[in-house]
């Protein structure tokens, strides 16, 4: 027995001693940060006196095979401002069809009865489409009847107030006609006659009322010259025409040139009943949607081509679309009783964007809320997710291209062609991009690039950008 106890003492001691000659496994490395696997991107965004007094996030993902490449901040939230836009393309890819739903209808005896379903289109200037306008124009029945629905208000949360006479937020509504604005077209000024004396009879420079084009007419007898007390000092060069905040009053401001400007009308149902006779010459009356079941059918009446919405809103970033968007998805979702942007958004980011790094702050279609949040991170997610499900041919055909088409249409120029396909984001102080870049190496890259509070000139801002995307191109 002594002996054996011996003998396991002697092997256990050489196992002890080779164990302890023997060279210590190093421990398995931890992934580094992103900004580690690229150090001269790093070091770029880090050295860069443009970007040094804001917050910066950059996101970077192979498009292909999902890999993460970079990121710097990429875990912050930011706002989004009109990259947002594409969480409201991927709730219409999921909810909408190939076409949109214009308006939904019933007849019984001599009335048509029908109701809004957020279709943006009907006598829209630039995705105008005349389904909705023939079928209401040729329907047998003699007595129209639009029916209310309950709707969002006509401004978003969060949305700035003095922006309302702007091209860029015009208010939303169930059944838009026009685009909710009005059109204006100005000629180049006649020669001023001067009165006896030499007097001129027109002050240099001024359009008068007479010489402006109005779509729709109906606006026409409601347009006059600006007045001296509305030519402020801080009016922006491009605004050719004001909007009282509580009427629809339309002021012509002095020009030059010729002109095109597009202004928000104040929308009401009454006002809508009104355009709608006044454009269809039928008489248009308000009820009550109350559809007898089993004995009205009700039926949608689909119209324009899906990708036709989906190009002029990504690619100009048309802030009224994308709200639209939300209105007409809410109809494919819960009951029939309301146009609701915040059920839509409940709906999309419970169902359909799973597996996102982080949680998505959304609260509008368009992204002027300032309410929005999101990480560079989850936006390139999101990115990622679209060239997964969408083919690639179509999904860039409907982004900005630069030196193209769209907000990128001034940069990003390459002889050999597009290299950048993106959406951008822009509200004061604000400069976002992100999209898709094809590496000089034939890479294509998602990248999410997001500036906020930034205090430079906006000018600057883009260069800088566009000097770190060129970057990216030529070194991955």
């Amino acid at each position: 027995m002594l002996r054996s106890f011996y003998f396991l003492l002697l092997v256990l001691g050489t196992q002890l001693s080779a164990c302890a000659q023997s060279p210590e496994k190093p421990p398995v490395a931890a992934a580094p940060p992103g900004g580690q696997r690229l150090p001269w991107l790093q070091g770029l965004l880090d050295s860069s006196a443009v970007l040094r007094q804001h917050q910066v996030g950059l996101s970077l993902a192979d498009a292909a095979t999902g890999e993460d490449l970079f990121g710097y901040q990429e875990t912050k939230y930011f706002t989004p401002a009109s990259t947002m836009k594409l969480f409201s393309f991927y709730a219409g890819l999921h909810l909408l069809g190939d076409s949109l739903p214009s308006l939904r209808y019933f007849s019984r005896n001599d009335t048509l009865f029908f109701q809004g379903t957020g279709d943006p289109t009907l006598l829209h200037g630039d995705v105008p489409s005349r389904r909705a306008y023939s079928f209401l124009l040729n329907r047998p029945e003699p007595k129209l009847a639009y029916c209310d629905i309950a709707c969002v208000t006509p401004f978003g949360p969060s949305w700035t107030w003095d922006d309302y006479g702007y091209y860029f937020q015009p208010e939303r509504g169930a059944f838009p006609i026009y685009g909710h604005t009005v059109r204006f077209y100005g000629a180049a000024p006649m020669p001023a006659k001067p009165r006896a004396g030499g007097v001129a009879a027109v002050r240099p420079g001024l359009v008068p009322a007479a010489r402006v084009r109005v779509l729709p007419r109906f606006f026409a007898p409601l347009v006059g010259p600006a007045t001296p007390s509305l030519l402020t000092p801080g009016l922006d060069k491009d605004t050719h025409v004001l909007r009282t905040s509580n009427e629809n009053r339309f002021y012509v401001l002095p020009s030059g040139k010729k002109w095109v400007d597009e202004t928000p009308f104040i929308t009401s149902r009454g006002l809508m009943l009104r355009l709608l006779g006044d454009t269809l010459r039928r008489a248009t009356s308000n009820a009550a949607w109350r559809p007898r079941p089993g004995q009205d059918s009700v039926r949608t009446l689909h119209g324009l081509r899906v990708d036709s919405l989906y190009r002029r809103m990504l690619r100009v970033s048309d802030n009224f679309l994308a709200e639209q968007l939300l209105l007409m998805c809410s109809t494919k979702i819960g009951r029939h009783d309301s146009l609701s942007t915040e059920r839509v958004i409940r709906y999309v980011r419970k169902n359909l964007l799973t597996g996102l790094p982080d949680p998505v702050y959304w609260a509008d279609g368009s992204g002027l809320s300032r309410l929005n949040l999101i990480t560079p991170r989850t936006l390139t997610g999101l990115l990622l997710k679209l060239h997964r499900e969408v083919p690639e041919r179509r999904l860039l055909s409907l982004l900005a291209a630069g030196g193209g088409q769209g907000t990128l249409r001034k940069r990003y120029h390459d002889a050999a062609g597009p290299w950048v396909w993106g959406k951008t984001g822009t509200l004061s102080n604000n400069l976002n991009v992100c999209g898709y870049l094809r590496t000089k190496s034939g890479r294509l890259v998602a990248f999410s690039f997001l500036n906020n509070n930034h205090v430079v000139d906006s000018g600057d801002m883009r260069n800088e950008v566009e000097r770190v995307l060129r970057q990216v191109r030529d070194r991955l």
